[in-house]
């Protein structure tokens, strides 16, 4: 297929697949001033020359993907000059949409009935408001979130109709909120008892005054080590805990702190139990590093704290005072999001959260399975195009239809409509509610008395603070930190129960303790003497009968003690180094991370020896500036063979790509590693330290010799016979040695330009796992499709579109370095077409020998995980 000449078709192939978001996921950042929240640079004006061609219109469906047995419709495509680019959608009590300009006011919008060939009818609200990223009728009125742009003050206001004449005409402020641009205030929803109103607010919104909260007001950066910030600068003074979600009475008078720690959610959504989820932002700047977090869905319980810290220092998910996602997304930029209760769709489908990614394109369907107390989920793209940039979803209960808009960021804006026309029932769905009821109710029942301060309820949760569900023993520490920390000091001392232990320290550290960047005069004292018993208790448990998980836990809660209640005395020093230093390296990337902190924070002797050599042996470069990042603050133990091999590294380090403050950060980690240098040292070292590095884009694994050509049917028949007793840790090696880690991520590791394959072994057979492997170009997923482009001056460019400014179409041309960025100016184009070959480079598994092939199998079909009986002896 070919595009020649076809303006509409550019401005739809370029402008809405540009790797910006509404909800400032992925690309979102580009232009922050150093030091503050700096909005996107604008450049100088010219001159528009194409300023005489037609508006194009919005996304043809023709150009969709959909479910099968599922169309869609195109009902309208928004005049951009009249009515904007519109961003939030909600239903009035009679069935109309009404639709939101992200930089102007609101639309009312009676929608065709199915089937009909009636024209969509739009009307101007009259009313002034506008600028809204939150929109929903409850209580006869139409509630509107604001995040300014400039005229209308960021905040939650109530629009009703006061003469009855169906027409809203009065706006009252119920609250301003200090926070704008696309980290400010969101969405707006009722609560599952449809008495009260969620208020969805991201991590540039700073928290607002509130009644009572959930959350234990307790929070902190927490980082054993300095905290380092974004290298760009981009929120670099924003402390936690982020973006929140709030519960509010209908009036705006009284507000509750419900849960924290997002980056910069949009939208939230309620199933039928009550249970609240949000679909949260990642850091594209942070790609291919070891704190880069996906975008997420996450379960909002009661009180939680999902981690977002500035730069550096977001909270990995083993840490016990955050929780698990759902599932993780990957990069892409999330938008508006809703479950698919009372729509005419097969049962699967009613009881989907459907979630939208603005930079991609794509409407995922989230299929829920009960987990514990909690769930976990598989992803199903339901709908995708290019472009289209999704902004918010309903479903609307008059006809059961599904409703979603594009646009943002003044992108071309369209209404779509979504129906089934397959043959499965589309009857009410029966879901069975069973699976994991007793546990989510106990979950519940310890959330209950989070906002109760009362002797008793230590009693209650305590014993379930060794629960081995993380949900509720997350609950239950909630509810216990809520109280007054004498009454239940002595207990935690004195537990017993591991995992009981490990929770009740943990809750001890953080009551009784206050971060070093959140200490007020109204917060508690530490107990001078508080540590010592602490560190005792600590040593009472027991290191080698813990899991790997209690492990992280009981590591954390050193972290903590130390970062709130530290430094510890000498005696304390020696006998936290004496317990961790024979377990260090231990079996697990996370354990090392976290020993790696612990022993430099204690500037344990052998720190420099062991860290220096895992530095020198990790396979994936997140793992090397984890304990290049930690060693940077160690003074103790070192050689001059050990230093030169450390700042040998940051050579090494040169040719490492990652996201936009990737540079920086690998600076900064060796600005603060020159701080520790004598000045001896610094002779000694200076030839290495004026060395100017050599820039290249070679991979983190050194070249390897060809081993064979392998083929399919020969490795397929291999993995069917022999995957037992493999080898995990060679199969995580081989992983990395084939680059397969440079743009793909597993588990929590690897880069983000490729498909995440930490799933791929559920999604994929055997067979076709290997063939995407052995064969890249045989099915290209549309989400990493590269496009060839031929200008009018001859150039010819292959590959992603991931951004878009002013008159230059952004194309990263190489999947290994993310900053390969090329700019072509779409005026100039003359054809653009799909690429016939994948950017994944084929035979990336002929340097693996027989074994080593069958490791690297056992590894992605294992999904990461070390217990799998194909790595049992």
């Amino acid at each position: 297929m070919r595009f020649a000449g076809s303006h509409w078709f550019l401005f739809a192939a370029l402008a809405a697949v540009i790797a910006i978001g509404l909800g400032e996921g992925h690309g979102q950042d580009a232009g922050k001033k150093k030091g503050k929240q700096a909005q996107p640079k604008r450049a100088d004006k010219a001159p528009d020359k194409n300023a005489h061609l037609p508006e194009p219109p919005a996304t043809p469906v023709a150009q969709l993907k959909v479910a099968k047995g599922f169309q869609v419709e195109l009902l309208y495509s928004v005049p951009k000059t009249e009515e904007g680019s519109w961003v939030n959608l909600c239903v009035d009590p009679k069935g109309r949409l009404i639709a939101s300009d992200q930089n102007g006011g609101l639309y009312r919008i009676t929608v065709p009935e199915i089937g009909s060939k009636d024209a969509t009818k739009i009307e101007k609200i009259p009313v002034d408001i506008g600028e809204a990223q939150g929109l929903l009728w409850a209580f006869d009125s139409l509630y509107v979130v604001v995040n300014t742009a400039g005229k209308y003050p960021s905040g939650v206001y109530r629009v009703t109709d006061t003469d009855n004449n169906d027409m809203l005409d009065k706006v009252e402020t119920l609250r301003t909120l200090e926070g704008r641009g696309e980290h400010g205030p969101h969405a707006v929803l009722l609560t599952p008892d449809k008495q009260n109103l969620y208020i969805v607010c991201g991590n540039g919104t700073k928290q607002t005054q509130f009644n009572r909260s959930r959350v234990p007001q307790l929070w902190g950066e927490d980082h054993l080590l300095p905290r380092m910030p974004d290298g760009r600068g981009f929120m670099r003074d924003v402390l936690g805990p982020g973006g929140c979600i709030y519960k509010i009475d209908p009036a705006g008078k009284e507000w509750e702190l419900v849960s924290t720690g997002y980056r910069n959610e949009f939208d939230a959504a309620i199933n039928r139990e009550g249970e609240l989820f949000t679909y949260d932002a990642d850091m594209e700047w942070d790609f291919n590093t070891p704190w880069y977090r996906p975008t997420r869905v996450c379960h909002a319980t009661s009180g939680s704290e999902w981690g977002w810290r500035n730069g550096a220092g977001k909270w990995p998910t083993y840490y016990a005072d955050t929780l698990p996602p759902v599932v993780d997304v990957g990069p892409g930029s999330p938008t508006g999001i809703v479950f698919g209760y009372g729509a005419k769709f097969p049962a699967r489908y009613q009881e989907a959260l459907f979630i939208c990614d603005w930079s991609y394109g794509k409407l995922y369907a989230v299929h829920f399975e009960p987990q514990g107390s909690s769930y976990t989920a598989k992803l199903e793209e339901f709908v995708t195009g290019t472009p289209l940039p999704l902004t918010d979803l309903v479903v609307r209960p008059q006809d059961g239809a599904m409703y979603f808009a594009i646009g943002g960021r003044k992108t071309k804006s369209g209404l779509y409509r979504v129906t089934y026309t397959g043959s499965e029932s589309t009857e009410p769905s029966k879901l069975d509610q069973t699976v994991g009821k007793q546990d989510r109710e106990l979950r519940r029942e310890l959330e209950s008395l989070h906002l109760q301060k009362d002797p008793r309820v230590i009693d209650k949760a305590w014993p379930h603070l060794a629960s081995t569900d993380r949900f509720i023993r997350f609950a239950a520490r909630v509810a216990i930190e809520h109280q007054d920390v004498k009454q239940w000091q002595d207990k935690a001392l004195a537990e017993k129960d591991p995992q009981g232990a490990i929770t009740a320290l943990l809750a001890l550290v953080r009551a009784a303790g206050t971060d070093p960047f959140h200490r007020k005069a109204d917060l508690p004292v530490a107990d001078s003497t508080l540590l010592g018993k602490i560190v005792t208790s600590l040593e009472k448990i027991d290191w080698q009968s813990l899991d790997g998980q209690q492990r992280n836990e009981l590591l954390r809660v050193y972290a903590v003690a130390f970062n709130r209640l530290g430094p510890p005395s000498d005696d304390l020093k020696a006998r936290t180094i004496a317990r961790f230093d024979p377990a260090y390296p231990a079996a697990t990337r996370e354990q090392n991370a976290e020993l790696a902190n612990l022993l430099v924070y204690l500037q344990a002797p052998s720190a420099a020896e062991k860290t220096v050599l895992l530095l020198a042996t990790a396979p994936t470069q997140e793992e090397q500036i984890e304990y290049a990042r930690a060693l940077r603050m160690l003074r103790a133990g070192w050689t001059p063979d050990l230093r030169e091999s450390y700042f040998k590294w940051f050579h090494k380090a040169a040719g490492y790509k990652g996201g936009m403050s990737f540079v920086l950060f690998v600076e900064n980690i060796k600005k603060d590693a020159l701080t520790t240098l004598s000045d001896a040292e610094k002779d000694q070292l200076k030839p290495l330290l004026d060395a100017q590095p050599i820039q290249s884009a070679g991979p983190v694994a050194p070249p390897r010799p060809f081993v064979k050509e392998w083929k399919l049917d020969e490795l397929t028949q291999l993995a069917d016979a022999k995957l037992t007793g493999r080898n995990f840790d060679q199969g995580r090696k081989m992983f990395a040695a084939a680059n397969c880690f440079g743009c793909h991520r597993f588990g929590n590791e690897g880069g983000s330009v490729g498909p995440d394959l930490s799933g791929a072994a559920g999604r994929f057979s055997r067979r076709d796992l290997l063939e995407n492997i052995v064969d890249p170009s045989k099915v290209i997923s549309d989400q990493y499709a590269a496009v060839r482009i031929l200008t009018a001056d001859g150039r010819i460019v292959i590959g992603r579109v991931v951004n878009l400014a002013g008159d230059n179409i952004k194309i990263n041309t190489n999947m290994l370095d993310p900053t390969a960025v090329v700019d072509v100016d779409h005026r100039l184009v003359e054809e653009i077409s799909p690429s016939p070959n994948s950017m994944m480079p084929n035979g990336l598994m002929n340097t693996l020998s027989e074994e080593e092939a069958l490791d690297l199998v056992a590894y992605l079909l294992s999904r990461g995980d070390r217990s799998s009986p194909m790595f049992a002896k």
